[in-house]
């Protein structure tokens, strides 16, 4: 067996003449759709895959495949000839332009063994000189592959080799995304070492020294490791003990590091090259001539081999030296590396001399955190999910490290300016994003967006929907910073199958017995609207961290994000649950480790439902509710006159009298939803479940944890305004469990109740196939389905009709609201910035624009 080593992002180039086994080694070798074949796409754009005039817009199609699976991040292989030169250069162009790897993998196969195949295949007539012709231009071009841009190359010179090749995809350098963390990210160092150990110390590592004092190794007891992010060495006092340090962390597992431009530099200085001797490697050259030549020789190799940049916690923390945009990435290319080490430039200088750099970080909307150096700034700044962490030691400033995924900056100041900087520390340097993390740009959520979600990866957002959204949230949503989350919607359970209701218990336990979920919640569905409360613990937790005005201590907004209330309502309703959390301890408990929290996120439902919907119950159902029955019951009275005088009616009487019984249930029930109030007197607020609150959210709690909260609550209001949830637990493999949640819902429904909502006891679980199962099923009452589809709609004709329903968008669009919502809350909770937070709130609310039956 030969093991082929190919990068697992790569353009695979496959080179040999025709009859060399190409096609039938990439079938055994690759995915079945990972490889584009040039005879594959001749048959696309001719019909014919042997059509020779259609080459030239075959390989345009190929080429364009090739492109977009490359920016998808996928492994492509080319399957044609490949003996010419010219034929090679456009692929390993396109292998640039897209920053993978070119790898070469030759098939030069016997000229005899070619041309037997070609000669036992009935669909080509291809003669020996042209395989003749094909392997000699192969054979003149082997030795310069190498030259030609291709990274690895690949030579397989016999059938028995062909067939003993096997393909090993090797992860990028780059790519550690395995490794988790946590991780304390170190900035520009530059030869301080006293302060690099005193950060170290600082950050809870314990130092380690040899024989002579020196330190060369620091340990963490947690297990964390540091991340440096180059510049370790040049201006300061001791850029040798740096480095000891620094490549004892690394060897030991103890830490990782990228290289910054002044490693590069040194490495060409002690290779003999010709190199300007400035910015402090005059003064790292001396320091170095006093150790040993085995230690010179150990930097330079360590430093050499080190990579551009990193790729961490499954994606979600990126480190280089200047930074890196997102199409950058998990990348290997020349422009990549230098992006890495020295930024984006103009070839400009400013007024001090210095590079004037493009400002990266303005425009990034990547996923993942970015954090580098390189620019020193006086202050570690969060712009668009980056930060740079070079706070200029060695000019007099700090030595700054970030722990991840905490996202703490701890500093320790220089000892002394070591060297004089070329621009004040406090200037802001060219190319450095000035944007405010809580300033909201409407480029943020304009047009075509995808929103990445740790639960579902990209959720898209079509323009149009965008646009809609926009509108809703600057006229009528609450202030923006107070805005961190809007409740998904919820599907309905599928329609029952006969009967004369509409859904049923049955099918929500089949849906997540279905789903590979065994046991489920059942909690009572309320009279009222979706609330979202977020309270603060006291006026200084939401000034200093809301930024809320004198007098205002949380929100009360509804699943749009508008308010409920006034401000004086709201803040009534808010010291209630204030008091109530004071009482039941929960702002003790609920915070970090169960520690402290200043605030609290809760979903909730507000009561009655004309609190908000007053305007649509008056002008929707009651009106038609009132024009119904005056307009049945008179028709009912003279229908029955008329049958008294012995006209046969009796067909006609029934109907409108079903219709009058219908109209009259109609009433009834919206009537449920409306009740008189004053203040909060009549107000009832629901909790049922915990968002959020600092540092922390609560979607892996299951929801009894929850409700227990919530009940915590309601036993301490001493205002009488918090309402409990009742709820049931049951095990949808159990017969008899499945028939006590029937009863349940029977009795809720029959009572008057609008129903139940089933959820994952679990609270957020994967399903069957991997993903999220639903995270609600609600399951309405008859009465209420009423309101949602017409008086008439129990009528035997309407609800066959109803029955059709689809429910497939709704699923969809709920499991990514859903998503965003979590998305949101985790961003908030672990201090990204305002506009990072907004991109999945907008998210929710413009996805309510989607195409979906209004009543599901």
């Amino acid at each position: 067996m030969t093991t082929l080593t190919v990068p697992a992002l790569s353009l695979v180039v496959l080179v040999g003449a025709s009859g060399s086994g190409k096609s039938t080694f990439a079938a055994r070798a690759f995915g079945p759709f990972e490889t584009l074949s040039s005879d594959f796409f001749r048959g696309l754009v001719a019909n014919d895959p042997n059509d020779q005039g259609a080459t030239r817009a075959a390989f345009d199609a190929l080429h364009h495949v090739a492109a977009a699976r490359l920016d998808a991040g996928l492994l492509t292989v080319v399957d044609a000839t490949n003996v010419q030169a010219q034929a090679r250069r456009s692929l390993v162009d396109l292998a640039r332009a897209h920053d993978v790897l070119p790898v070469a993998i030759v098939l030069d196969l016997p000229e005899e063994v070619c041309v037997a195949r070609n000669a036992a295949r009935d669909d080509r007539d291809l003669g020996a000189h042209v395989v003749r012709r094909q392997r000699d231009q192969l054979r003149r071009s082997l030795r310069g592959l190498a030259k030609e841009g291709f990274r690895t190359v690949h030579v397989l010179r016999s059938v028995d080799e062909v067939e003993a090749a096997v393909i090993a995809r090797q992860p990028l350098r780059s790519d550690r995304r395995d490794e988790r963390g946590p991780f304390d990210v170190v900035g520009d160092v530059h030869g301080c070492r006293s302060e690099l150990e005193a950060l170290l110390v600082r950050l809870g590592y314990a130092l380690v020294r040899d024989d002579a004092g020196r330190p060369v190794d620091a340990v963490h007891p947690a297990g964390r490791r540091a991340v440096f992010v180059g510049d370790l060495v040049d201006r300061g006092p001791d850029s040798p003990g740096v480095v000891r340090l620094v490549m004892g962390m690394v060897a030991a597992g103890h830490a990782l590091a990228v290289p910054g431009n002044h490693e590069e530099k040194l490495v060409r200085a002690l290779d003999g090259k010709q190199v300007r001797v400035a910015h402090g490697l005059a003064e790292t050259l001396e320091q170095l001539a006093g150790e040993s030549e085995e230690f010179r020789r150990e930097v330079r190799d360590w430093c050499d081999g080190l990579v551009a940049h990193l790729v961490l916690d499954g994606g979600a923390l990126v480190v280089a030296h200047a930074g890196l945009k997102e199409s950058f990435h998990n990348r290997a290319s020349g422009r990549v590396r230098s992006f890495a080490l020295y930024g984006d430039t103009t070839g400009e200088t400013d007024e001090y001399g210095l590079p004037v750099r493009l400002p990266w970080a303005d425009d990034y909307r990547g996923r993942a955190t970015v954090l580098y150096g390189h620019t020193p700034t006086a202050v570690p700044t969060w712009v668009n999910n980056t930060m740079c962490l070079d706070t200029g030691c060695v000019f007099g400033g700090h030595l700054t490290a970030l722990r991840y995924p905490e996202r703490e900056v701890v500093q320790v100041p220089a000892e002394r300016t070591w060297c004089e900087p070329a621009r004040p520390l406090d200037a802001v340097p060219s190319g450095t994003a000035r944007r405010d993390p809580d300033v909201l740009d409407v480029s943020d959520v304009l047009g075509r967006r995808s929103v990445e979600t740790t639960l579902l990866g990209r959720v898209t957002v079509a323009e149009e929907n965008a646009a809609g959204a926009l509108e809703v949230m600057s006229r009528f949503a609450v202030d923006p910073r107070w805005l961190l989350y809007l409740p998904p919607t919820m599907s309905p359970c599928a329609t029952a199958p006969d009967g004369d209701l509409l859904e049923h218990p049955a099918q929500a336990f089949d849906a997540y017995r279905s789903d590979g979920v065994g046991t489920v919640v059942c909690e009572e569905k309320h009279m009222g609207s979706r609330a979202v409360v977020l309270v603060c613990r006291d006026q200084a937790a939401a000034s200093g961290r809301f930024g809320m005005p004198d007098g205002v201590t949380g929100v009360v907004h509804t699943r749009t994000g508008r308010p409920f209330f006034d401000a004086a309502r709201s803040e009534a309703l808010l010291a209630v649950l204030r008091d109530a959390a004071t009482t039941a301890g929960l702002w003790d408990t609920l915070g970090p480790d169960d520690g402290p929290t200043g605030w609290l996120l809760l979903d909730a439902e507000l009561m009655p439902w004309s609190v908000k919907a007053g305007d649509l119950l008056r002008h929707q159902y009651a009106a038609v509710g009132a024009a119904a029955r005056s307009a049945l019951s008179p028709a009912v009275d003279a229908l029955r006159a008329a049958a008294a005088r012995g006209l046969d009616v009796a067909g006609l009487l029934d109907r409108t009298d079903a219709r009058r019984r219908n109209a009259d249930a109609f009433a009834d029930a919206y009537r449920r939803y409306v009740w008189p109030t004053d203040g909060l007197d009549g107000v009832r607020l629901a909790p049922f479940q915990v968002l959020a609150a600092d540092g922390r959210t609560f979607e892996t709690q299951d929801h009894l944890w929850h409700l227990d909260v919530a009940d915590r609550l309601v036993a301490a209001d001493a205002a009488g305004v918090l309402q409990g949830t009742r709820r049931l637990v049951v095990d949808v493999d159990d017969e008899a469990s499945v028939g006590a949640g029937v009863a349940w819902w029977t009795d809720l429904t029959g009572a008057g109740g609008e129903g139940m909502v089933v959820k994952p006891l679990g609270n957020l679980v994967r399903g069957r196939r991997g993903g999220p199962a639903q995270p609600g099923i609600k399951v309405r009452g008859r009465e209420y389905l009423r309101i949602i589809y017409g008086p008439d709609y129990t009528e035997p004709a309407n609800l066959e009709r109803l029955r059709s329903r689809s429910l497939g968008r709704k699923r969809g669009l709920a499991l990514r609201e859903y998503a965003l919502g979590l998305e949101g809350l985790a961003r908030a909770t672990s201090g990204e910035p305002l506009w990072r937070v907004h991109e999945a709130v907008f998210a929710v609310l413009a996805l309510e624009s989607e195409p979906v039956d209004p009543r599901l």
